[in-house]
């Protein structure tokens, strides 16, 4: 059995309460395999994939952490669905169902989506298959929910999987959780004390961190911003997907990274969009998930930053400028080696006490101040050398979790010579999510045209 660290089992415990699994979509040419074909032959590579091959198990007690124990996967793990009519919009609205819907971890902690032979799709084919890799974020972040998928298609898989590894080993017994559930009852005391001990360090480590801040030598924190109009109900009310695809040169451009373009053309789709509503748009801001060092035991290794997108400013080139600014200071803070203090607190709270504080946590309500109105995950998905039943990979998208506070979110996926953007909304908050996709397609080329 292998405890899952505490990020790990905060994001478990709130996709009991809201779904935020990860949702990796994958274009291919289609195939000329058949689907039992296609079946066999990940199920060879299940192997190769250590992740792939666990489940979840709670402790009954709540004193101890959830642990992944190994498992098989499952035929039903694979999911090939059917369109009447096997289009491009209908395979859109058929993903806005898929990523409503929330994995049992305890069960099958990820699932294949397969949509075959689909006409009229961005990509040049008469006709494509599309994967959607569904996966749980206690399992992964979206930097190792990457990596899975790259092992999963890579054209060439290793040699040394499925057929020479060894057998599984078998699921642990239930005298094996309750022997954890008495350790942990154990060193309870113990680690409530550690808890106390660690949230002193911190309380000195934000002393110190305020007045470096105050001293110039740390950027400051981010602001706080009032909800907008893309920020309500609490309660998701429905989702919707696009994706826009495109040539990743429109993306590169001096001095600007991928995900500085993508945010610029964002902030300015969204500030037109929400003016054409009525809104008064004064101040936008985006939570953009950022990549931290590894740590040995832990799945989930980011921190969202909370990034303003210079909604002031008219001019393109300087609307980027201040964008890359803003998201280096913040990349700044974050890397700081005090708020490491801060977050060792977490690692040492009884499990107990995390899950209590998780499940308290107001996911029904939307703050007076929010660190951002939408979600940007920027991620680079490697070369274009993935296949899927023989057929090359095309393009890449996925979709960042609904919440209660947001009720629109972004990603920005390259795969060899693609950019995609892909939006994820609920349509009772963005009933015209193609006149938003539009809006924010002209952006993207008015950026690329001005940075270049």
């Amino acid at each position: 059995m292998i405890p899952l660290a505490p990020p790990d089992a905060t994001m478990y415990w709130l996709s009991r309460r809201l779904p935020n699994d990860q949702f990796l979509l994958y274009c291919f040419a289609e195939s000329t395999r058949t689907g039992a074909e296609l079946r066999a032959d990940l199920a060879k590579r299940h192997g190769s994939i250590p992740e792939l091959g666990v489940r979840l198990r709670e402790d009954p007690t709540g004193l101890a952490m959830p642990a992944w124990v190994p498992t098989e996967p499952d035929p039903s793990q694979f999911i090939e669905h059917t369109l009447e009519r096997p289009t491009w919009p209908a395979l859109l609205a058929a993903l806005g169902d898929v990523v409503g819907t929330g994995v049992d971890a305890t069960r099958q902690p990820w699932r294949l989506h397969v949509f075959r032979r689909i006409r009229d799709s961005p990509a040049p084919d008469d006709a494509v298959t599309v994967v959607v890799l569904q996966i749980s974020h206690a399992l992964v972040d979206g930097r190792g929910a990457s990596d899975i998928a790259r092992a999963l298609f890579a054209a060439h898989p290793d040699p040394g999987d499925a057929a020479d590894r060894p057998a599984p080993e078998p699921e642990p017994s239930i005298g094996a959780g309750v022997r954890r559930s008495l350790a942990a009852a154990v060193t309870l005391p113990a680690a409530v004390v550690r808890t106390v001990g660690r949230g002193v360090r911190a309380g000195r480590a934000g002393s110190e961190l305020a007045e470096l801040t105050a001293a110039g030598a740390v950027p400051p924190p981010p602001p706080g911003y009032p909800p907008g109009p893309l920020n309500a109900p609490a309660m998701v009310g429905g989702h919707a997907v696009r994706l826009l695809v495109c040539p990743a040169e429109k993306f590169r451009t001096p001095g600007a990274s991928v995900t500085v373009v993508g945010l610029t053309a964002i902030s300015m789709a969204l500030q037109r969009y929400l003016r054409g509503r009525g809104a008064e748009v004064t101040r936008l801001a985006a939570q953009v998930p950022m990549a931290m060092p590894r740590r040995p035991g832990v799945r989930n290794n980011y921190r969202g930053l909370g990034v303003d997108l210079a909604a002031g400013e008219p001019d393109p080139s300087r609307r980027a400028a201040a964008i890359a600014a803003e998201l280096a200071n913040r990349r700044r803070r974050a890397a700081h080696p005090l708020l490491n203090v801060q977050d060792a607190v977490t690692e040492v709270v009884p499990p107990i006490l995390l899950r209590r504080d998780v499940g308290r946590y107001p996911i029904d309500l939307v703050p007076a101040e929010i660190t951002g109105h939408t979600v940007v995950s920027s991620v680079n998905r490697g070369p274009a050398d993935l296949t899927f039943g023989g057929a090359p990979v095309r393009f890449t998208g996925g979709f960042p979790a609904l919440g209660s506070v947001m009720h629109l979110t972004h990603g920005i996926h390259g795969l060899g010579p693609t950019v995609t953007l892909s939006l994820h909304a609920d349509p009772q908050t963005v009933p015209d999510l193609d006149h938003y996709a539009e809006l924010l397609r002209e952006a993207c080329a008015e950026v690329s045209a001005r940075l270049r």
